[in-house]
């Protein structure tokens, strides 16, 4: 489990195939900031642009640590197939504040920037989120996107899916990867557990 608090801001500085068929994976190489390798250990999970990877080699006299990414994880997540500045949480302790919402690391659909521009000293980011989504978003809700928790500020459905607006301040544009988005790219989305959990106990069949 993660809380959408970046801990810090890495880089991609490496991507290599598993294999030379298209079902293979990646191997990536990551460049952690100062200190950051500190406490982690082989399989401990690290979340990446909002999705839960294990670390399989670290090296923190380098600051460098490795996961291995599935083609199908490859193909349902962005991000993660180039090198360039990424979002990194580590997982969740039990003594840990929440200091944003519960997120699980597993990425429920891909969004992309319909907008983001400076507005004042902050800054408006808008994406559009599959049909599929719409429904789970919600005016004062929370959403993750690139594994950063956010709050939704205000949606529109529209014929592509449903435009959600956020409102980023200076802190969060300065110390997360979400500076380097621009208009047409595409984010990782993962949406409020808590949604997901009411969705399931409003369509579930009655217990006979």
């Amino acid at each position: 489990m993660f809380t959408g608090i970046i801990t810090g801001v890495g880089r991609i500085s490496a991507v290599q195939p598993l294999g030379e068929s298209a079902t293979h994976g990646k191997r990536l190489t990551i460049e952690a900031p100062a200190g950051y390798l500190d406490d982690v250990g082989l399989g401990d999970s690290i979340a990446l642009n909002g999705a839960c990877m294990t670390v399989t080699a670290f090296d923190a006299a380098s600051r460098q640590f490795a996961i291995d990414i599935s083609a199908e994880s490859l193909d349902k997540t962005a991000g993660l197939d180039a090198m360039g500045p990424i979002n990194l949480e580590k997982a969740l302790r039990a003594h840990d504040r929440l200091g944003g919402h519960l997120v699980s690391g597993h990425v429920d659909g891909m969004g992309h920037v319909s907008h983001f521009a400076q507005v004042g000293e902050s800054w408006e980011l808008r994406v559009i989120a599959p049909k599929a989504l719409g429904k789970y978003l919600a005016y004062k809700g929370s959403i993750t996107i690139n594994g950063v928790s956010l709050t939704v500020n205000r949606i529109a459905d529209i014929a592509e899916g449903c435009e959600a607006s956020i409102n980023l301040i200076p802190h969060t544009v300065t110390n997360t990867a979400l500076h380097a988005l621009q208009v047409g790219g595409r984010v990782n989305l993962e949406i409020d557990l808590i949604a997901r959990y009411v969705e399931r106990m409003m369509t579930a069949p009655a217990a006979t």
